[in-house]
């Protein structure tokens, strides 16, 4: 796995951790969720294109 792909899968991570803190402190915000799903499928897609 490349280094640029292994940054956005930590950057992912990260992201979740940070959401999920989020929302546990303070509710849940539906924009912070959708920037996360966002993040994880252009994860995935780097991911998919380094396979092929």
């Amino acid at each position: 796995m490349p280094g640029s792909t292994k940054t956005m899968g930590v950057l992912t991570m990260g992201g979740l951790v940070v959401v999920t803190a989020y929302t546990v402190a303070l509710g849940s915000n539906g924009w912070l969720w959708f920037g996360w799903v966002v993040l994880g499928l252009i994860t995935l897609a780097m991911v998919a294109s380094q396979t092929s």
